[in-house]
C-alpha cells in the first residue's frame, strides 16, 4: 500500500513538472529571453576557452592600429574600432564572457549567504531570527551600489574583488525572500512530522524545505544576475572596475564617451549588449514566477 502511495506521488510530481514545462514554453516571450541567456552563456564559454589555448576571434581585443581609428561598422571590422584602432567587437565578445563569469559567479556567492541565513532564520524563529533580520535590515538601510563601490575603492579594482564584493554585499535580498518561504514550509505536516521522528534540523532544512523552497531560490538567482551584470558595468565606466587593457562593456563605454559624436558605436553597441542581457534575464524570472504561481 505504502509503495503504491509513493508511486502516485511520484507520478503526480512528474506530471507537474510536465505541466509547468508546457506552460512556459508556450510563452514566446520567456522562450526568446531563454535562447539569449543560452546564447551569451554560450559565448561566454567559448571565448573562455579560445582564450585560454591563445585563441583570439576574429582578432586580438587588446591589439591596437592607430591607422585605422575609429573607423565606423563595416566588413573588416563589424562594429567598428574604438580610438586607438581596436576591433570593438572583439572587445565586446571578451566582455561578454566577463560579464557572464561576474553575474553567475557572484550570485553563487550571494545565494550561499543568502540561502543559509534566510533558511536559519526562518526555521529557527525567536530570537535568532529577529538579530538576523535586524541586521539585514541595517544593510539594507544603505544603497547597495555605493556600498560595493566603497568596498571596491578600498580593496582595490580587480576582477575576483569585483566578484567578492557584490556577492557578499548582495545577499540580503535572497535572505529576505528565503526566510519569508521557510517560515510557510515549517508549519507543514511533512516538517513537523519529521521533526517529531527526532530529525536533525540540518537534515531537515537539506532534504526537506530546501527542495520545496528551490522555486523561489531559482527565481532569485536569475534576477539576481543582471543586477551583478549592471554592477560590474556600472563599476568599469566608473573606472573602479576590471582595469583596461582588458575589456568590458562598462570600460567600452567608458572610453567611447568622448567620442560619442564622432564614434556613436562605441557607446550603442555595448549599451545595447547591456540592455538585452539585462531585459532577457528579468523576463526569464518573470516568466517562471508566473509559471510557478
Amino acid at each position: 500500500m505504502e509503495q503504491k502511495k509513493d508511486y502516485y506521488q511520484d507520478a503526480l510530481l512528474k506530471n507537474h513538472g510536465k505541466s509547468l514545462c508546457y506552460h512556459f514554453f508556450r510563452n514566446p516571450v520567456a522562450l526568446i529571453a531563454l535562447i539569449i541567456v543560452l546564447f551569451l552563456a554560450l559565448v561566454a564559454a567559448a571565448v573562455s576557452i579560445l582564450s585560454y589555448y591563445g585563441i583570439e576571434w576574429p582578432m586580438n581585443p587588446n591589439e591596437t592600429h592607430l591607422n585605422a581609428r575609429l573607423l565606423p561598422p563595416g566588413l573588416e571590422h563589424w562594429i567598428g574600432t574604438d580610438h586607438l584602432g581596436r576591433d570593438v567587437f572583439s572587445r565586446m565578445l571578451h566582455g561578454t564572457s566577463i560579464s557572464m563569469t561576474v553575474g553567475f559567479t557572484a550570485v553563487a556567492v550571494s545565494l550561499s549567504i543568502g540561502v543559509s541565513i534566510g533558511s536559519v532564520a526562518g526555521y529557527c524563529g525567536g530570537k535568532l531570527d529577529q538579530i538576523l533580520m535586524r541586521s539585514v535590515d541595517a544593510l539594507l538601510c544603505f544603497p547597495t551600489f555605493f556600498l560595493i563601490l566603497t568596498a571596491v575603492a578600498l580593496l582595490g579594482p580587480s576582477l575576483i574583488n569585483i566578484i567578492v564584493v557584490i556577492g557578499l554585499i548582495s545577499w540580503t535580498g535572497t535572505a529576505r525572500l528565503v526566510r519569508a518561504e521557510f517560515l510557510t514550509l515549517r508549519e507543514t505536516e511533512y516538517v513537523y512530522a519529521a521533526r517529531i521522528l527526532g530529525q536533525r534540523w540540518w537534515k531537515l532544512i537539506i532534504k526537506h524545505m530546501l527542495p520545496n523552497a528551490a522555486a523561489v531560490i531559482l527565481i532569485t538567482a536569475i534576477l539576481g544576475i543582471p543586477e551583478a551584470i549592471l554592477a560590474e558595468a556600472g563599476l568599469s565606466f566608473l573606472g573602479f572596475g576590471v582595469q583596461p587593457p582588458q575589456a568590458t562593456w562598462g570600460n567600452i563605454i567608458a572610453d567611447g564617451k568622448n567620442y560619442f559624436l564622432d564614434a556613436w558605436w562605441l557607446i550603442f553597441f555595448p549599451g545595447l549588449a547591456i540592455l538585452i542581457t539585462a531585459l532577457s534575464f528579468y523576463l526569464l524570472g518573470d516568466a517562471l514566477r508566473e509559471v510557478t504561481e
